[in-house]
């Protein structure tokens, strides 16, 4: 078995601190202390592992572990999705018989024109997820991620604001902003400096977190800046570190569970039914700010001179100002809930509603 990391603790623990105030019982496993039972006053039992509880319909769990095949039904459906395409490892390509392994996928990332968005098909909190401007870079990414995944998605680069919306039935039950790696210039310390310090806080705050100095992503964020990590920034001067604003990856959250517009939750929640599921992480791309009520975004001169390339985005990402990133049958709160103490409160909150659905159905 794989080396547990704190976080995958966190759940088995919230979990038996809230469970009696509704009667239940918490088992954990205890050499791993990653899976559970829950004893409801019915007598009936429900498990869980890491994240995943027994809330949501293992076909669509699994279909919405698997981004390609999620953003596949989406986009069939409607929703605006982030265009681009999946594509394997050349062992993986040549085992089913497929045209589509590395070389493709360099010849569609000059199509389409760099800087574009790789990142596993499978995988989870930012990891290897990459912003690659030219093929040398796309092609050290996707080595990187074949070696735990065995494909890849390709997509255009979106900007804007990043939120996670989560979703049980009917209910927003947490929503927040999530900014990327950052640091805030002194005047005199290094970049080096500012991220050694941000570490120390993220361990005094006791953030499972740890930021990799050595990490290409940011190394290459920062060549994009024309900086180093020996740089010295000018006072109150905030660069980022990373593209992706997972909080795994030393990003932040703020709360706008009250100030998102209606719009966005009727399209969070109506999403999760959608693709069959009950308890879902909703992350979505915002041209604007999720306060706002949805609108077209602007066309890109780029994107238009290209026919086929117009049909494509035109066909994935028409009449919105906002794109769905991907969908979380296992939305782990475990970064956010160590954030602050409002956090902490706001998952148990949540947890405790999810006990409370799952004890209905006993």
């Amino acid at each position: 078995m794989k080396r547990v990391k704190k976080e995958a603790l966190l759940l088995p623990k919230l979990l038996k601190k809230i469970a009696p105030q509704i009667g239940a019982r918490v088992l954990v496993e205890p050499r791993w202390g990653i899976v559970g039972q829950i004893t409801f006053r019915s007598g009936r039992k429900s498990y869980f592992r890491y994240n995943t509880l027994d809330l949501n319909p293992v076909g669509a769990s699994d279909v919405a572990k698997d981004k390609g095949f999620a953003t596949y039904f989406m986009r069939t459906m409607g929703y605006p999705t982030v265009p681009g395409r999946t594509f394997f490892s050349d062992r993986w390509a040549k085992a089913i018989g497929s045209k589509d392994d590395m070389k493709a996928a360099l010849r569609y990332a000059r199509h389409r024109g760099f800087p574009l968005i790789v990142k596993p098909n499978s995988g989870s909190q930012g990891k290897n997820v990459s912003v690659v401007h030219n093929a040398r870079e796309m092609r050290a990414a996707l080595k990187e991620i074949f070696l735990d995944d065995r494909v890849a998605l390709v997509q255009k680069l979106v900007k804007g604001r990043d939120y996670r919306i989560v979703v049980l039935d009917n209910e927003i039950i947490s929503a927040y902003e999530r900014i990327p790696l950052n640091v805030i210039g002194d005047g005199k310390s290094t970049i080096a400096q500012l991220l050694k310090k941000k570490q120390r806080e993220f361990i005094a705050a006791n953030r499972d977190t740890r930021i990799k100095l050595g990490d290409p992503r940011i190394r290459n964020k920062l060549k994009a800046q024309k900086l180093s990590l020996r740089s010295v920034l000018k006072k109150d001067q905030q660069i980022f570190l990373l593209d992706n604003a997972n909080l795994s990856s030393g990003g932040d959250a703020v709360d706008v569970t009250h100030t998102m517009h209606p719009s966005f939750k009727k399209i969070a929640i109506k999403l999760t039914k959608d693709m069959g599921l009950r308890l879902c992480g909703v992350d979505i791309m915002v041209d604007g700010t999720i306060s706002e009520k949805p609108k077209k975004p602007a066309r890109s001169p780029q994107l238009a001179s290209h026919p086929r390339r117009r049909k494509h985005d035109a066909e994935a990402s028409s009449g919105a100002g906002y794109w769905i990133l991907e969908v979380n049958a296992a939305p782990g709160l475990d970064h956010y809930v160590k954030t602050g103490k409002a956090q902490q409160k706001t998952v148990e909150e949540m947890y405790l509603k999810v006990l409370k659905s799952l004890a209905k159905a006993s």
